[in-house]
């Protein structure tokens, strides 16, 4: 009765807790979301003001190209905030979808009323989903406007670019004479905005400019000097060496150009930061500073690459084979195209800054195009070569074509009035130009080291061999990643230079780096190459700390504490496989692989493993039972069938056994697990070795008993507790046969033992005249000699043919003797 009472009280309880929490669990659904839906609202009305402030800002930036990148950067970044603003909604919206399944819809027209608390409930769910969707509409909205300011910025770029290259200037003898009257105006006004500010930094910042400079050769002067530590000889070509192979040669040009063309980058960039950082530069200044040291970037750019290639003053290493006229021809006219393309892109800067008449920059852009195609010409018109009758010879016909097609069309644009056409082709030839040719030697770097033994022919790899000790085999396959390297670094750096000089600006990168980092979707798989990327760091990450996590546990934690070298193969094996397990999960989910996308290739598997992979199954969790169980470890010497030697290693589906010839014999782990295994190191070494010795019947047995006994006795291998002992073990047919028994600590040895007691027993028994009878073997009968052809061979004859005669009829008359007659057999 009190239970039964106890019971009733507590369900009343539970009842009138249940309709007190019912209301306020309502009203907590009906305010929950508000701080959602008020946060979100702010966010959306925030982006909308960034929005309309971009528009405007569009509005007034129709001609700048760099501004349009800007905007469009920052209205992707909104782009995502109103995407992440909805995001925001998914745990609420789904609660929502979730309770409201749960009420289930109103009741019909005649169905028994709901409670109140059930519609109100519904109601304010309801009415909270409506507003979330009403506020993700606007949402949506903002994001169709972004996506179509963004279209708009893309249309305004490419008519941007297309009216720089079809734009058509009038060029008459009328232009000649004004260019020649704005030119000297202009002169004069750029020498007095020099001298000025050169006036100004003597008088106020002489010091923070002289500062900025040692700051900056210092910078220079690092990278130089660690240049020229790490590439020693591949940072400079050694006029010493009288026949340097050809990837000694592309080593050099690579490098050489790339570590040279670096080191003078880095004090332009360097020198501008800091003098602007000081304060030295004024805006016209800087703008044009900035433009001097682009110009004297790409020439020397240019210049280093021309000597690398064509080495005027050293044959030897010369990547292409010119003749030594035509090359210095060649450097001379590569360097005057760069000297004028840079010369044309300064004095375009110069007068932009100064605000010169358009008519000065059409003039002097229309001469300098012109030079450079004359130029392009004349390149292609040089005959670098020399036939088989000692006779110039020309370019490659395609090659010499196609430069006589670049200058022709670079002259044709600026005489026609196709200014910045013909600026455009011609700076492509110059600095694209000479990009594309160090990436190409760069790739044919990467081929060359990628050859079997070449890394290891370089200084580099010597000097890493030295350094690390490494055997050919590593550093050949250190040569192979090394080539990798080399085609990531001339990847990286020269595709973004080359999409500078095509009009392409930082912001573009950034776009295209983000949408690579976000990945594209294949069906319902989203393919993301960062986060692959980022999926394989993590795994090489977590494998490599698993081998280092395994060595050290082996060799430091369980070699110290002596513990048993089974026991630490096994959790060094356990311990290899979990950590391996755990990085590829860990790599997996770094790289946004969703494992349930798995489910159908997990369900193909398992019943390809129960059809074809029984066997490996099988082998696999005998492996796993080897390690768990341990009836043998790495060590120990084994019989299993006809295999017989010592584990060197147990893996979870096969076992490594070393027989005593030195063979390695794979033995499947169900093999040892379903067959008889013997193990004569399970528990400990000791062992029992017998011996079996031979003595002959008129030996002094005895006397052979005491002296195996006390050879045995005498070992000092054989101990002594058990004891040996010989044991008289049968009549033989040809011998008396013994066993000599002794025990040893580690039976491993018992080869030498064995070998050493029998040497032992051999001697003794010559020495005290004890035989060890062997069983006679047949021998082939000697060929009788031959008797010499007289009358005394026929007389020996006849008598051994009497005597035969006379043996046999004696044991004939023996047999019929009385009582002499043969029992018969019993039945």
């Amino acid at each position: 009765m009190l239970v039964s009472a106890a019971r009733r009280v507590a369900v009343s309880l539970i009842l009138v807790a249940f309709a007190c929490w019912m209301p306020a669990a309502a009203q907590d659904i009906g305010r929950a979301p508000a701080g959602v839906i008020a946060d979100q609202q702010e966010v959306i009305a925030s982006v909308t003001g960034k929005v309309d402030a971009l528009q405007r800002k569009l509005d007034q930036s129709q001609e700048d190209d760099a501004a349009l990148v800007e905007i469009r950067l920052q209205l992707e970044q909104l782009s995502r905030e109103l995407l992440q603003s909805g995001v925001a909604f998914r745990p609420r919206l789904s609660e929502i979808n979730a309770r409201l399944e749960q009420l289930g819809k109103p009741p019909a027209e005649g169905q028994p009323a709901e409670s109140d608390v059930v519609t109100n409930e519904r109601k304010a769910l309801t009415n909270e989903k409506a507003e979330i969707n009403a506020v993700l509409g606007v949402a949506e909205n903002l994001s169709i406007r972004i996506n179509k300011i963004v279209g708009q910025i893309t249309e305004i770029r490419r008519d941007l670019f297309q009216s720089l290259l079809t734009k058509r200037y009038e060029i008459d003898f009328a232009l000649v004479f004004e260019v020649i009257d704005n030119f000297e105006t202009e002169m004069s006004d750029l020498y007095r905005t020099v001298s000025s500010w050169i006036r100004f930094v003597v008088s106020f910042k002489l010091k923070s400019m002289l500062a900025a400079t040692f700051l900056a050769l210092a910078a220079a002067a690092v990278i130089v000097m660690g240049g020229r530590r790490l590439f020693g000889r591949l940072f400079e070509p050694d006029a010493r060496v009288e026949d340097p192979s050809y990837l000694s040669r592309l080593s050099v040009a690579f490098w050489s150009t790339l570590m040279q063309t670096i080191a003078v980058l880095v004090f332009l960039g360097v020198t501008y930061f800091l003098y602007d950082y000081f304060g030295v530069l004024r805006g016209d200044i800087g703008a044009m500073m900035s433009s001097l040291f682009y110009v004297i970037g790409i020439v020397f750019f240019v210049s280093r690459l021309g000597t690398a290639v064509l080495a005027p003053k050293l044959p030897n290493w010369r990547l292409i084979a010119v003749e030594s006229g035509a090359a210095r021809w060649l450097m001379l006219l590569i360097i005057a195209t760069a000297f004028f393309t840079g010369l044309d892109y300064l004095l375009s800067s110069v007068y932009r800054v100064l605000g010169s008449p358009i008519t000065l920059t059409v003039g002097e852009a229309l001469v300098s195009t012109v030079i450079i195609g004359v130029l392009v010409v004349l390149i292609g018109m040089v005959k670098p070569f020399v036939d088989d009758n000692g006779q110039p010879k020309p370019w490659p016909r395609t090659l010499r074509y196609f430069l006589y097609l670049l200058g022709g069309v670079t002259i044709a644009a600026a005489l026609l009035g196709y200014i910045g056409l013909a600026r455009f082709v011609s700076q492509q030839i110059v600095v694209t130009g000479a990009i594309l040719a160090t990436m190409y030697i760069g790739f044919l770097s990467s081929r060359a080291i990628n050859e079997e033994d070449a890394f290891a022919k370089t200084t580099v790899g010597r000097r890493i061999q030295r350094l690390f000790k490494l055997d050919e085999t590593t550093l050949d396959q250190l040569g192979l990643v090394t080539s990798i390297v080399i085609n990531l670094i001339v990847i990286v750096i020269g595709v973004p230079l080359i999409l500078f000089q095509w009009g392409f600006q930082p912001g573009d990168m950034t776009t295209w780096l983000y949408k690579v980092g976000a990945g594209f979707q294949i069906g319902t798989f989203t393919f993301s190459p960062v986060g692959i990327l980022s999926g394989i760091v993590v795994f090489a990450i977590g494998y490599f700390l698993t081998r280092w996590f395994q060595g050290w546990l082996d060799g430091s934690v369980m070699a110290r504490g002596k513990v048993d070298a089974g026991v630490r193969n096994s959790i060094r094996v356990a311990v290899g496989y979990a950590g391996f397990a755990i990085a590829a999960l860990i790599a997996i989910s770094s790289a946004g692989l969703d494992l349930s996308n798995l489910a159908l290739v997990a369900g193909a598997l398992s019943l390809g493993i129960g059809f074809g992979l029984q066997n490996v199954v099988s082998n696999f969790v005998s492996g796993l039972i080897l390690l768990a169980e341990r009836p043998f470890k790495v060590g120990d010497w084994i019989v299993a069938g006809q295999v017989s030697g010592t584990v060197k290693k147990i893996s979870v589906r096969a076992t490594e056994i070393e027989t005593f010839q030195r063979q390695s014999v794979i033995l499947p782990n169900s093999e040892l697990i379903n067959g008889a295994v013997g193990n004569w190191t399970h528990r400990n070494k000791l062992g029992r070795i017998d011996i079996k010795v031979g003595v002959a019947y008129d030996s002094d047995v005895k006397r052979a008993h005491e002296i195996m006994l006390d050879v045995v006795r005498s070992h000092p291998m054989v101990l002594k507790n058990p004891e040996p002992f010989v044991l008289f073990a049968n009549f033989g047919t040809a011998a008396l046969e013994f066993e000599v028994r002794f025990f040893l600590a580690d039976v491993l040895a018992s080869n030498t033992v064995q070998n050493d007691i029998r040497f032992a027993i051999l001697e003794t028994f010559a020495r005290e005249h004890i035989h060890i009878p062997s069983t006679p073997r047949a021998q082939d009968p000697k060929p009788s000699e031959k008797w010499p052809a007289d009358d005394e061979q026929a007389e020996a004859q006849v008598a051994q043919e009497e005597e035969a005669r006379s043996k046999r009829a004696a044991a004939v008359a023996s047999e019929r003797k009385p009582g002499r007659r043969r029992k018969p057999d019993p039945e």
